[in-house]
C-alpha cells in the first residue's frame, strides 16, 4: 500500500533484495538501508522498536536467528507483511511471529536469481499444518509455471515433475556461458509468442 516503509538489510547485489527494495518504490513507500556490514543483526535491531513497516523480506534461516535475537524484546516493530523465500519453509518455524505479531500476514515467495527471484508466492494462513512445508503458491502477474516429464510434457495432477518458469521476469541467459544458457533456458512450446522461453529450475 502506498506509504508502506521496508528495511534493506541484505547487501544490494545479494537477490534477496530484489523484494525488500523494489516492492515499496513501486507503491510509493520508502525503504531504510539498514548498515550492510551488521547484516541480520540490524535488522533484528530495527525490529526492537515502535516502528511500523509495511514488509519485511528474509529467508528462512535468518527466521530463526531473528527469534533468537528477538525473544527476549518487550514489543516488536509493527510489521503489516513478512516475506519469507530463498529456501524451504516449514510452518512451524512461524510460531514466534504468529505469537508476538499475530497481525502479520505472511507470505512464502519462490523464484530463483534467473526469472528475478519472486516467480510464486503463498498466503501463508494460521491454521496451515505446522508440521510440514509450506506450499510455493500461484505464479505472480505475467509468470507461467509448468511442471514437465523428462520429455519435456505435463506431468498429471500429483505426479511429480520438474518446475519450468515462463513470462516477463525470465532472464536471457548467462552471460559468457552460452551452453549453460542452452541447456537451462529452452524455448516455450505453450505460448505463440515469437522467441519466448522457459527456464528449467532443475
Amino acid at each position: 500500500a502506498s506509504g508502506a516503509r521496508a528495511p534493506v538489510h541484505s547487501p544490494l547485489g545479494f537477490d534477496l533484495t530484489v523484494t525488500a527494495l523494489f516492492a515499496p518504490l513501486l507503491v510509493g513507500g520508502t525503504v531504510e538501508l539498514l548498515p550492510e556490514e551488521q547484516g541480520i543483526e540490524a535488522l533484528a535491531g530495527a525490529l526492537r522498536s515502535t516502528a511500523q513497516y509495511g514488509l519485511v523480506k528474509l529467508t528462512p534461516a535468518h527466521l530463526e536467528v531473528l527469534e533468537q535475537q528477538l525473544s527476549g524484546a518487550g514489543s516488536l516493530a509493527k510489521v503489516r507483511s513478512l516475506v519469507v523465500g530463498g529456501e524451504a519453509l516449514h510452518a512451524g518455524s512461524l510460531e514466534f511471529w504468529r505469537r508476538r505479531s499475530p497481525e502479520t500476514r505472511i507470505f512464502n515467495e519462490y523464484g530463483p536469481t534467473e526469472t528475478v527471484v519472486g516467480s510464486c508466492v503463498h498466503e501463508v494462513l494460521a491454521e496451515e499444518n505446522a508440521a510440514g512445508p509450506v506450499a510455493i503458491g500461484r505464479p505472480i502477474a505475467n509468470t507461467r509455471i509448468h511442471l514437465l516429464d523428462a520429455r519435456a510434457r505435463p506431468v498429471p495432477v500429483g505426479v511429480p515433475g520438474e518446475v519450468y518458469i515462463g513470462g516477463a521476469g525470465v532472464a536471457r541467459g548467462y552471460r559468457g556461458r552460452p551452453e549453460l544458457t542452452a541447456e537451462r533456458f529452452v524455448p516455450d512450446p505453450f505460448t505463440g509468442e515469437p522467441g519466448a522461453r522457459l527456464y528449467r529450475t532443475g
